[in-house]
């Protein structure tokens, strides 16, 4: 039996892509191993969102390269998209496939068991516009399901090279993501997560059918869903109809991410964002009405080129007004092939890593506030695994993305119970277990209503 390891770096839709690649290898009768074990085939699923990226991932195909220097080498992902050149003259890469044609790859490695000869299978990402299918009927080891439901990027930010290792915004068939969602349900999974490269722009490429109608759709449709969740949704694309979508749902959870970069408009401008402060301000107050209880997390570049004191307040103060409930913060790093990495009065490293700390503690400052809220509040939990604090702690997340903490069982992970918050606080909340809300006491809650 032939074996296959993997190696991911980057985000969840490379997660998701692996599994997706994982599942055809299976089907043409390889067994998975460990990456760090000897292998007859290496996957390396690369990342190239930073130049730190590309430097990972080329450290990643040279470790396997070494463990088995006979084994077949496949290098995959965004940074082989976009500089796949680079990828080939490493001594020892065999193959090299995009973000496209990944259903070819195991063709591929016959064709060069044969032949012997490299193989460089990257194509212009730029002239798709189809989606490519790729079917996750199960994960290895999460209790969240991720569906993707998009590829690729219009937007063009001035510090982003997605859209040239990701090509333009292609939606999956809505049949395509129903007929997933139901699969994923089936193999017990209570919540689903929609992720892709830029999720909630999802339709746009669509006549007559957008975001919401999917949500709409998902929830009417596949049967026994308990959660589900947006990976990542845009300010300008929570239009009035999606908020409407999420205040009528029973199933999509209290809690979106909605990348701000930074709270300027200044500096929003130079990044080539597509909002300003005040719509996003307008949309989070209209979503906090429509969804009580709302929790708001967001990513925020600090030090992008030429950001002054006064441009870093204006975005401390609107995160600090907006009540955000978790920050994940990044200080500005040069993208080589980006508009941003030419631009002048680059910020000192110094006055980036001051800033990137001030919104950190900034950040745990609101997130324990937010968590406050629920404290003495029965909470749905989604046990994921054993937590490291103590004998039969178990953690998972509630619906509103808190991490909570509970003495439980091995078989509550992947149910959903019922557990009171205790003690709130950040990064987790304490909690204890009620009830596992089984389908005998949801059927009589629902018949209560």
């Amino acid at each position: 039996m032939p074996s296959v390891a993997f190696h991911t770096l980057g985000c969840k839709v490379n997660h998701y892509e692996t599994e997706a690649i994982w599942q055809l290898f299976q089907e043409q009768g390889y067994e998975r191993v460990d990456y760090e074990s000897t292998s007859d085939v290496y996957v390396i699923n690369t990342c190239t969102v930073t130049n730190t990226g590309d430097k990972k991932s080329r450290q990643v195909i040279r470790r396997a390269i070494r463990k088995n220097p006979d084994a077949v080498i496949c290098v995959t992902g965004c940074y082989a998209q976009t500089s796949p050149a680079e990828i080939m003259a490493i001594p020892g890469v065999d193959i090299v496939v995009g973000t496209q044609d990944r259903v070819k790859m195991l063709e591929y490695i016959e064709r060069f068991k044969e032949e012997r000869q490299p193989i460089n299978a990257v194509g212009n990402i730029m002239k798709n516009r189809v989606y490519e299918e790729l079917d996750v009927p199960a994960f290895t080891d999460r209790t969240r399901a991720s569906l993707k439901i998009q590829e690729g990027c219009n937007n063009f930010c001035t510090f982003c090279i997605i859209p040239w290792a990701r090509g333009l915004m292609r939606s999956r068939d809505p049949k395509e993501v129903i007929r997933q969602a139901q699969q994923l349900v089936d193999a017990g999974y209570k919540e689903i997560v929609l992720t892709g490269i830029h999720t909630g722009g999802y339709g746009e490429d669509m006549k007559d059918y957008n975001l919401a109608m999917l949500l709409k759709d998902i929830e009417k449709e596949v049967i026994g869903l308990e959660r589900l969740r947006i990976s990542s949704i845009e300010a300008s694309q929570i239009t009035d109809e999606v908020i409407q979508v999420m205040n009528d749902s029973k199933v999509i959870v209290r809690h979106l991410h909605i990348p701000l970069q930074s709270g300027s408009n200044t500096v929003l401008k130079r990044m080539r964002r597509k909002y300003t402060m005040e719509f996003f301000g307008e949309r989070l107050n209209r979503l906090k009405e429509a969804l009580p209880g709302l929790a708001v997390t967001s990513d925020v570049i600090v030090g992008f080129p030429g950001e002054s004191e006064e441009e870093f307040l204006e975005t401390y103060h609107f995160i600090k007004d907006h009540k955000f409930s978790e920050l994940h913060v990044f200080p500005y790093s040069k993208r080589t092939g980006t508009p941003a990495a030419r631009m002048d009065d680059q910020v000192d490293e110094e006055v980036k890593n001051e800033r990137v700390h001030r919104l950190i503690s900034l950040s745990d400052q609101l997130a324990k506030e937010y968590a406050s809220q629920f404290e003495g509040e029965v909470l749905e939990v989604i046990p994921e695994e054993r937590s490291k604090n103590g004998e039969g702690m178990y953690e998972g997340y509630t619906d509103n993305y808190l991490k909570v903490i509970f003495k439980g069982t091995e078989d509550m992970i992947g149910q959903i119970v019922k557990v009171k918050i205790t003690k709130a606080g950040y990064p987790y909340n304490e909690g204890q277990f009620v009830r596992v809300l089984d389908e005998f006491v949801r059927t009589a809650e629902q018949a209560a209503i």
